[in-house]
């Protein structure tokens, strides 16, 4: 990388306004990376948005053909950033695609921005933006001209502020799109998707292929968007990124909704949680005799051994962890659970 000579070198210490990363947030940035204070703050013309700010889907579901992607999903998402997580065919982008109108369900209803999802399309489309996962972009366009295409009928404003957005996040304007990398065009899309004024955003992995520098710089983009009282439905193969921005959690599984999560839940939920550790391994029969002895449930993750308990309280479980016939665990840990330890309780497989 070319760096300017030293006479034109100015300080890049940011301001706190332009640019505030999270506590959870900050975890996520890789280490040694500086923030430039490139993340423009959004400008005070932008009206605050009204209560209604959520998603709602009662019963909705799709087939193609005899496929059933989506089993009859409620699901009700507030305001702020909130995670649609799975593996790959799970429905994440087929349900998405239904709530922006772009996949008609079979059946059920769904309100997105206080609009119905059977109602007006256009009043849909107008309070929400959208970023696909899967990108189809015009090679023959500059950057620029791309902007221009993906927020016609939106005012100026929009389009100023994606324009501002894409110069933070470095992509070089005049550019064609042909000549853009996979992570260029993804993070092209998603300064669309991030610039209008509206209620509701709806982004389907806008971090694929991206590095931890231009990851965290979008990350914060989306924190930062959320303050403002937007909702959120972000899709991601990344649990670190999920866990750092996201206040609640939906779990999609077969085109079946099968869990939905929120902090306080999570963190309910690894108050009864015990991780046991033996220098030896796992012992054969250490289930069984835990299970024996009154646990509710115990499972062989090969490395360690997890338990949950009946209460928060660990001390009944480990006296009798203690009277158990089993060797001493060289380690115990009590009350820490990672979203890529619960992703992996939900699906049996390990997320990113």
């Amino acid at each position: 990388m070319r760096s300017e000579p030293s006479a034109r070198r100015r300080s890049t210490r940011p301001s706190e306004s332009s640019f505030r990363i999270s506590r959870r947030l900050r975890s996520s940035i890789p280490l040694g990376y500086r923030p430039r204070g490139i993340l423009p703050r959004r400008p005070q013309r932008f009206s605050p948005m009204p209560s209604i700010t959520n998603i709602s889907s009662s019963g909705l579901s799709r087939s193609f053909g005899s496929t059933r992607a989506l089993h009859p999903i409620d699901l009700d998402v507030q305001a702020g950033i909130t995670g649609l997580l799975g593996p790959n065919g799970s429905g994440k982008s087929t349900f998405m695609r239904c709530l922006v109108g772009l996949v008609r369900p079979d059946s059920g209803t769904a309100v997105v921005a206080g609009v119905d999802l059977e109602g007006d399309g256009v009043a849909i489309r107008q309070r929400v933006t959208y970023a696909p996962g899967e990108l189809a972009l015009y090679g023959e366009l500059r950057a620029s001209e791309h902007l221009d295409f993906l927020l016609r009928g939106r005012n100026h404003q929009a389009l100023d502020r994606s324009r501002e957005l894409a110069k933070a996040l470095g992509l070089p304007l005049h550019k064609k799109v042909r000549g853009y990398s996979h992570g260029m065009k993804r993070q092209l899309v998603f300064a669309a998707a991030m610039a209008p004024d509206v209620s509701v955003r709806i982004l389907d992995e806008p971090t694929e292929g991206l590095d931890p520098t231009k990851r965290a710089q979008v990350l914060e983009m989306m924190a930062d968007d959320a303050q403002d009282g937007r909702t959120i439905l972000l899709s991601s193969h990344h649990l670190g990124e999920v866990d750092a921005v996201c206040e609640n959690l939906a779990f999609l599984d077969g085109g079946r909704l099968v869990s939905v999560e929120n902090a306080k839940q999570v963190a309910e939920r690894t108050s009864r949680i015990v991780r046991l550790w033996w220098t030896a391994g796992v012992p054969a029969d250490a289930c069984q005799v835990l299970s024996a002895a009154g646990e509710e449930r115990v499972r062989n993750l090969e490395d360690h051994l997890l338990v949950h308990l009946s209460s928060s309280d660990p001390r009944p479980f480990l006296k009798r962890l203690a009277d158990a016939p089993l060797p001493a665990p060289s380690a115990v840990e009590h009350g820490r659970i990672s979203l890529a330890l619960l992703y992996r309780e939900i699906y049996g497989v390990d997320g990113i």
